[in-house]
């Protein structure tokens, strides 16, 4: 074990840091949904908001509370009535909602007040701070039907909850909201966390929820989980669904992430809490473990500036330290870096090369391909390549070489062919290193 763990501790950590670095001070906004807390995974889960919290996020959680006040009206005798997916609160099922939204507070802020030796809690201090940050107004009638004390958020209080974040406590905000007459209206998890997220113009909103996110196929329930949908795809898809009842249908949670992007808010996520460290999966990890809507794709492939020097550097530098590549110090990467194509997704790269070009001799060099472990098989090295064959025609080049120890076959099955060194241009074989042996293979450019 102590000769394993190192060996995977120390690159995970590395992987994880520029998302450390990217989202602190950043706003999320969580809702969990009341299945969560009845699960039993409150435990867990505020250990990994205590993580976020510790990195320097700013964080706003709304809980829901379904299954709580279903238990209590049962518990009376009567059961829950829902129409078009929205409760009918009448007087009884106020009094439960206010019964299980105050337990329910009870039981999250002893969760955050934890903090057990040898537990991720340890030494944490997060403070909850909840309050009426939120107006409502009945939802009324609707096709006939009376909701009675149900409500919808008619304004969030967006400069007291950044206050709040402001003063580093964690905001918890139940789904309740008041009237100006003091009436107390049930609202919705989901409704409150989409425009609370809205109003903060948060960097995310994340869904905690009991479905493990879109599958690509929805008449296959085995079919992956699309982990990443454009805005446009997302409100295309919502489109053809059938409206929601339930928070299984899939359309459910899909609408609220639609309507939060729409709003401004850059990221919304549906996660499944049925999965141990969802949350952190889905932040630090480069596909996630549920779907994110966005307003547009987070990968873009283009050409590298200034400011990625220090993330090709990152890229590089284990394959360097094992030998598949030469070394690179930073400022031979500085003066070339205009040479650099990289592909980037959510502010962190992933992938890299540089052209080299010898127009003296119609022909330039493809150096310094790197493709991220954690993504290598998705086709990232493809579109460099292709890139970068690109910008070498536009040059007026006729070829384009590689020199390699280890990737041999990945270039001849798209096209490279092997050659002597004496082929290269008379000014890289001057600094063609014999003693590596490097093979060389050059693709003709149409």
């Amino acid at each position: 074990m102590n000769l394993v763990f190192p060996h995977i501790f120390v690159p995970w950590f590395r992987a994880v840091a520029p998302y450390i670095h990217a989202y602190r001070g950043k706003t999320f906004v969580v809702g969990i949904a009341g299945e969560l807390i009845a699960a039993g995974k409150l435990h867990f889960f505020a250990q990994d908001m205590a993580i976020l919290h510790a990195m320097g996020i700013r964080l706003v959680l709304v809980h829901g509370f379904r299954p709580q006040v279903a238990e209590q009206l049962k518990a009376k005798g009567l059961e829950s009535r829902f129409f078009q997916g929205r409760r009918i609160t009448d007087s009884v099922a106020l009094d439960c909602a206010e019964e299980a939204a105050g337990q329910l507070r009870f039981e999250i802020e002893a969760a955050f007040s934890q903090g057990l030796p040898n537990t991720p809690m340890a030494n944490s201090t997060v403070r909850v701070l909840s309050g009426n940050f939120l107006t409502a107004r009945p939802v009324g009638i609707v096709d006939g039907v009376d909701f009675q004390h149900s409500g919808v958020v008619r304004k969030v209080d967006a400069a007291a909850i950044r206050r709040a974040n402001d003063s580093g406590a964690m905001v918890l905000l139940s789904p309740f909201g008041f009237s100006p007459t003091g009436e107390a209206f049930n609202l919705s998890m989901e409704e409150v966390a989409t425009a609370t997220a809205i109003a903060l113009q948060a960097d995310k909103l994340l869904f905690l929820t009991e479905i493990p996110g879109i599958r690509e196929n929805l008449q296959d329930p085995d079919s992956p989980i699309d982990t990443e949908l454009a805005l446009a795809d997302a409100e295309k898809l919502l489109g053809a669904l059938p409206a929601p009842s339930q928070p299984t249908d899939t359309a459910f949670y899909l609408r609220y992430c639609v309507q939060a992007c729409r709003g401004g808010v850059e990221r919304s996520h549906i996660l499944p809490f049925a999965t141990d460290g969802a949350l952190l999966m889905e932040v630090f990890t480069h596909d996630g473990i549920g779907t994110m809507v966005v307003d547009e794709k987070l990968e873009s492939l283009r050409e590298a500036d200034s400011d990625d020097v220090g993330g090709i550097l990152q890229l590089i530098e284990p394959f360097e330290r094992d030998g598949t590549m030469v070394k690179r110090d930073r400022t031979e990467i500085e003066r070339d870096i205009a040479t650099y194509t990289v592909i980037e997704h959510d502010g962190v790269i992933f992938g890299c090369a540089s052209l080299q070009p010898y127009p003296e001799a119609f022909t330039a060099e493809m150096a310094a391909l790197t493709v991220s472990p954690q993504v290598q098989g998705q086709g990232d090295g493809d579109k460099i390549l292709k890139r970068i064959e690109q910008r070498a025609r536009g040059m007026g080049l006729n070829s384009l070489f590689v020199l390699t120890t280890r990737t041999m076959h990945w270039f001849i099955k798209r096209g490279f062919t092997p050659v002597d060194p004496d082929w290269l241009p008379e000014a890289r074989k001057r600094k063609y290193n014999w003693d590596r042996r490097s093979q060389v293979l050059v693709k003709k450019l149409g």
